[in-house]
């Protein structure tokens, strides 16, 4: 009973059950913490996914692509990479070039990836540039197995408040799109995995006696 008390409840509006939470805790400790300043805002969101890990790391990943799950992107473009001769190479430091549809404060953003680690499935970019007004936003994604048959997408933010806005309008507004994107992810995945599923060869018959 008390080494469950020394692990701290999952944060309000999260969506975890306390057990989840302290399944995904190391990771939410390693990738998900920020030092927050004065005139900053953080938040961390969760969506649970019907599909295999590496089903919802190969959406994720696509830094190069993010509109496959991300709303509100009319087109994305990497810039060429000056110390690769290959230019689809995904590495840190690649940027890319983002425009946004219209209806939104924000018309172009130019974004770095900051981390892109398969083995552990972490994933984080920079916002560098743009028309926009998400003043130094840093974010990671991490997509983590809970059980067999669902993985735990956790994506967290850091962000300069705009002038003029508070705290909560600047959360509210990040929060929004991140959920949205969230949830598209999770159509994408699982539909791709289900796709995969389906496409996959027969079972072999059970071998004769």
């Amino acid at each position: 009973m008390e080494q469950q008390a020394d692990v701290p409840p999952p944060p309000p509006g999260l969506g975890l059950t306390a057990a989840e939470y302290a399944q995904l805790r190391q990771t939410v400790e390693a990738h998900h913490r920020y030092a927050v300043g004065p005139g900053q805002c953080s938040s961390l969101l969760a969506q649970r996914i019907h599909a295999p890990p590496a089903a919802v790391w190969a959406v994720v990943r696509r830094f190069d692509c993010p509109q496959v799950y991300k709303h509100f992107i009319r087109s994305c473009v990497l810039r060429p990479d000056p110390d690769s001769p290959d230019d689809d190479l995904l590495r840190p430091g690649r940027l890319r070039e983002v425009s946004v549809i219209s209806g939104l404060p924000a018309s172009t953003s130019t974004e770095r990836l900051d981390l892109l680690d398969d083995a552990r499935r972490v994933f984080g970019f920079t916002i560098t540039g743009g028309e926009h007004r998400l003043r130094n936003y840093r974010s990671v994604t991490t997509v983590s197995e809970l059980d067999e048959i669902c993985t735990v997408v956790l994506e967290s933010y850091i962000v300069d408040v705009p002038e003029g806005n508070t705290e909560e309008d600047t959360r509210l507004f990040a929060d929004t799109v991140i959920r949205l994107n969230l949830q598209k992810l999770k159509s994408v995945s699982e539909a791709n995995a289900n796709a995969a599923a389906g496409a996959a060869p027969p079972p072999p018959p059970p071998a004769a006696e």
